[in-house]
């Protein structure tokens, strides 16, 4: 069954994916009270993400989904046993949504200060209960030789799986304050990049130590291989890129970062994909698990014609709303030049006479005596 693999490969792809880029969303939201110091500044640090956050999530919705009609015997188990995980999960997409969405529908300050704490809590809350969800398929929970949950939810949080939403917490810090970094102008990029700086001493050592523990409990020893080195370096390197002002770079090494996160689960992971902690033997695997071929088959061509249009929508999305936000005030628009005075009265005929600047005595209006323009003074000739 090769569309086995591929749906596997597909289902880690789109989860690294929706970490990437909803990372830094839900490092701005984590950051936004602290970059922003005021509101002028808030309102950059929304704007950053105002177009981008709720396409982002559709990358969480179509790995569920894919979950869901690829593996769906995994897709039962992994809900009905991480199902308490799912709705704190979802409570915190869903503040985090209408925070951005009810801040400012009315100018109260106690209604935005409100919605301004509830942002970065629930924007935390997210990436720590999706790592722990995630680290509980490779950590193992308990599951019986007929596929079910029999744990309660104190069986989720164990130390690996805690470990790994505070990594992911870490690693979307760093995200976020390197996508600030890039998207702002003036103080808030400044302070952005400062941020980055000192996230990375700290999110480099974490995701260090999580890829170290993901080979170790995976049975494949606590050594890094080449690419695991290099995403440590290059952790580190995104926090002196953005202070640098070299933001795109330091952007780009924070996106590596976090996706080898992800992938180094799947990988560790494959073929199994939900560890029994009861015994191994009762282990959920993907092939165990997999739809049918012509169910496999079918997803296969739907997914090859529909999510390429996806992927340039989204693409021609970033590529609009690609300019930099600044939280100066715009300047002030250039003066209009005084109206013309006219020799005209408000009728329209010559004033009767005209007083010169130096203050002599009333000249006579000049008067047009033929149809070539010539001028002379006074008189009716």
């Amino acid at each position: 069954m090769a569309f086995v693999p591929l749906w596997f490969v597909l289902i880690a792809i789109l989860w690294t994916g929706f970490f990437v880029l909803e990372g830094f969303d839900m490092g701005v939201g984590m950051l936004h009270g602290i970059v922003g110091r005021d509101e002028a500044g808030r309102r950059t640090v929304m704007g950053t993400i105002g177009p981008l956050w709720d396409g982002n999530e559709v990358w969480l919705v179509v790995a569920v989904a894919g979950t869901f009609a690829a593996f769906p015997a995994w897709y039962a188990t992994m809900f009905s046993a991480f199902y308490l995980l799912v709705v704190i999960a979802l409570i915190a997409l869903i503040l985090r949504g209408v925070s951005f969405e009810y801040r400012d529908k009315m100018p109260g300050q106690r209604w935005r200060r409100t919605w301004s704490w509830l942002l970065p809590i629930a924007s935390l809350v997210a990436p720590l209960v999706i790592g722990i969800w995630l680290g509980d398929l490779l950590a193992g929970v308990p599951i019986n030789t007929s596929h079910t949950f029999t744990g309660s939810f104190g069986d989720l949080l164990q130390p690996y799986a805690i470990f790994t939403g505070i990594t992911l917490v870490g690693l979307c810090v760093l995200h976020g304050a390197t996508f600030i970094a890039l998207k702002t102008d003036g103080p808030v990029r400044h302070r952005a990049a400062r941020l980055a700086r000192l996230a990375a001493p700290v999110s480099a050592p974490l995701a260090l130590a999580f890829i170290s523990w993901t080979h170790a409990i995976s049975g494949k020893g606590a050594l890094l291989n080449p690419v695991e080195l290099i995403a440590f370096l290059a952790a580190i390197a995104a926090g002196v890129l953005a202070y640098d002002r070299r933001e795109g770079w330091a952007f780009a090494l924070t996106s590596v970062v976090i996706g080898l996160a992800i992938v180094s689960i799947f990988v560790d992971l494959y073929p199994r994909v939900m560890v029994s902690s009861i015994n191994p033997a009762y282990s959920l695997t993907a092939a165990g698990t997999a739809s049918p071929p012509y169910t496999l088959k079918l997803m296969t061509v739907i997914a090859v014609v529909l999510l390429p249009v996806v992927l340039a929508y989204q693409a021609w999305t970033y590529y609009v709303f690609r300019r930099r936000i600044t939280d100066r005030p715009a300047p002030p628009l250039p003066e209009q030049p005084p109206a013309a005075v006219t020799a005209s009265g408000p009728s329209g005929r010559p004033p009767a006479t005209a007083t010169p600047a130096s203050g002599g005595p009333p000249t006579t209006p000049l008067r047009r005596t033929h149809r070539f323009g010539r001028l002379r003074r006074g008189g009716r000739g």
